[in-house]
């Protein structure tokens, strides 16, 4: 059980969520209303149907449902208005700074213009408060070459993105299918993270390592299947951005209390608190803290130490990442123990 106090400290101590799909964020209430507003039709009758679809068997059987929900967007303001609702939300959870994840190949494919894509997250990125970057990720179950047009396309807006990453099936698609594009993305200064042992095996996330140079492991919960592995993400401190409620809900994990995020902690790796597709998985970033908190023996400190990964794992500037963990400081500081 988690004690209101405990409550209180998760919600209020300052953040970073750097693991949040924006079309994952996309309520069944938003759709509805995009569908309205946009003339498409719906294979669900009401919001409550569609919510009652989200009880998803393993990762393809979420990635279903998710496509389906993408495809009411299709105008820049639909873009801005999922992530608009998205950055009110984590405001709200006391999220200081957000790295974004979006997927262009999901809506070219629709004959939906990047341009309309990125602009419209874009704009609702630099009207809120909030610090934002934009990730952009490549949807691993199709083509390198692909990806590689999707790398073209985004060229013309290079200064709106930070980084690049890796989504979708894992099972079947290794991180080395996409070496060539990643290469060229290294080249254009791009930070990069992939998606890696979440379904996919342990040795997903040494080949992204090795062969993607990656700088951050996007979810990961599998790497303590191998001890070497583990060893390596703890000596180099590369950042895990490990999502609970997300593993529960697609059966990496039968229920919390099994969840491996103290053992990875107390394995000195550098763990990170994330809501991946929260529209779909049961909550946003504080959910995901309050989940794991109440079903693992996790403590104040833990929770000090998961705030300040989530800064230092950041590709923030070295400045504002410093205020950020200062405020981080202050803020545990100011709790009586």
């Amino acid at each position: 059980m988690l004690n209101d106090q405990m409550r209180q400290m998760l919600r209020a101590m300052p953040k970073a969520e750097l693991h949040i799909h924006i079309e994952g964020s996309l309520e069944p209430e938003l759709i509805f209303d995009l569908a309205q507003r946009n003339g498409v039709a719906l294979t669900y009758p009401s919001v409550d149907a569609l919510r009652e679809a989200y009880a998803f068997t393993d990762l393809q059987s979420f990635l279903d449902i998710y496509y389906a929900g993408a495809s009411v967007l299709l105008k820049e303001q639909d873009f801005y208005d999922m992530t608009a609702a998205y950055l009110r939300r984590a405001a709200a959870d006391n999220v200081r700074h957000a790295e974004i994840f979006f997927d262009p190949q999901t809506h070219t494919a629709r004959g939906v213009a990047f341009e309309t894509v990125i602009e419209g997250i874009w704009r609702a990125c630099q009207d809120s408060p909030l610090s934002t970057g934009l990730i952009m990720c490549f949807l691993r179950h199709l083509s390198e070459d692909d990806a590689l047009a999707t790398l073209e396309d985004s060229l013309p807006y290079r200064d709106k993105l930070i980084g690049v990453g890796l989504d979708s099936s894992e099972r079947g698609h290794p991180p080395e299918k996409f070496a060539r594009v990643y290469e060229r993305c290294r080249q254009l200064g791009l930070h990069l993270v992939a998606h890696a042992g979440e379904e996919g095996p342990p040795e997903y996330i040494e080949t992204a390592l090795d062969l993607l140079n990656v700088e951050r492991i996007d979810h990961g919960v599998r790497c303590l299947e191998d001890t070497a592995l583990t060893h390596r993400l703890a000596r180099e401190q590369i950042a895990l951005t490990v999502c609970p409620l997300s593993n529960v809900k697609l059966r990496v994990f039968e229920h919390m209390g099994q969840h491996n995020l103290l053992r990875l902690l107390d394995e000195g790796l550098a763990v990170t608190v994330n809501s991946d597709d929260p529209a779909y998985f049961g909550g946003y970033i504080n959910a995901n803290f309050e989940a794991a908190f109440a079903a693992l023996p996790l403590n104040r400190d833990h929770a000090k130490q998961l705030a300040r990964n989530s800064f230092k794992a950041s590709f923030l500037d070295p400045d504002t990442r410093l205020r950020y963990l200062d405020e981080v400081e202050r803020y545990f500081a100011a709790i009586p123990h």
